[in-house]
């Protein structure tokens, strides 16, 4: 069984999280803010969804360094952030892919 590094711990939950917040933000909050005119539900999801957003910049960030991602890739995670459904497909890529570091011989 292969053992996930620290990014890909990090990153699978911070883009589950992130995408979750942002389908709740657009399909729950958002609509209860527009037809029944409750502010909290924006205010609160919009602040969890900022974090989980700024958080999952910030790891992508990590994992251009850490696995030595092209700008190509940098770019389509970060675009996978701004739609709706984007962050459950960078996930998915971010656990199938292998570290950077794996291809290298573990010394003895």
């Amino acid at each position: 069984m292969r053992t996930r590094d620290l990014f890909s711990r990090l990153f699978v939950p911070v883009s589950l999280a992130e995408g979750v917040s942002f389908l709740v933000l657009l399909f729950v909050a958002v609509p209860l803010q527009v037809f029944g005119h409750h502010q909290k539900p924006v205010q609160i999801f919009g602040m969890l969804h900022g974090l989980l957003f700024v958080a999952y910049v910030m790891l992508a960030a990590y994992g251009y360094l850490q696995r030595k991602w092209t700008p190509k890739h940098l770019v389509w995670v970060l675009v996978m952030a701004v739609l709706p459904t984007g962050a459950f497909f960078a996930e998915r890529a971010v656990k199938n892919e292998a570290p950077a570091d794996a291809a290298q011989p573990v010394a003895a």
